[in-house]
């Protein structure tokens, strides 16, 4: 599977007329056997902003999607709220719908009045168009289901009251 998958890259490699795991150098219209020393302008061959090499390496690998959703969960105190950040977390982001997790119904109820601001927020600050709709819920019951087997019916809670 391994050789497989290296003759495949470098195909790949030969078809674009570079070796596998190696980029070619490219001078602005400079003769590749002629040495020239960088003077006082800018050069291709200048330390770059890691900021700016990160961004063309995102925007060359396709990445921009999950940056922008990356952002809504890495952010999400600075996007909805301090307030609404201490009681409710993402879960999932997925075809531009937010799955919202409340650690109460009272906060779910909340929530899903204050979803088209949420949203807005969101929009604002992220990108229009990476969050479109939210799916809000409440917390969870807790399972009554122990161990390897089950049996049908309510269980331990039937003698309760």
């Amino acid at each position: 599977m391994v050789r497989s998958a290296l003759a495949a890259a470098r195909a790949k490699a030969d078809a674009r007329g570079t070796e596998p795991g190696r980029r070619k150098f490219e001078l602005s219209g400079q003769n590749p056997r002629r040495r020239r020393w960088s003077g006082p302008g800018p050069d291709a061959r200048d330390p770059q902003p890691l900021g700016r090499l990160v961004g063309r390496l995102v925007s060359e690998r396709g990445w921009q999607e999950r940056v922008t959703s990356s952002r809504v969960f890495g952010e999400w105190a600075r996007l909805v709220g301090e307030d609404v950040a201490e009681h409710a977390q993402p879960v999932t982001l997925k075809d531009g719908e937010l799955t919202v997790r409340a650690d109460s119904t009272a906060w779910a109820t909340q929530l899903r009045l204050l979803q088209g601001q949420l949203i807005a927020k969101i929009a604002a600050k992220v990108g229009h168009g990476v969050v479109k709709r939210m799916r809000i819920h409440g917390p969870t019951a807790p399972s009554w289901r122990k161990g390897p087997r089950h049996v049908p019916g309510r269980g331990p809670r039937d003698t309760y009251g």
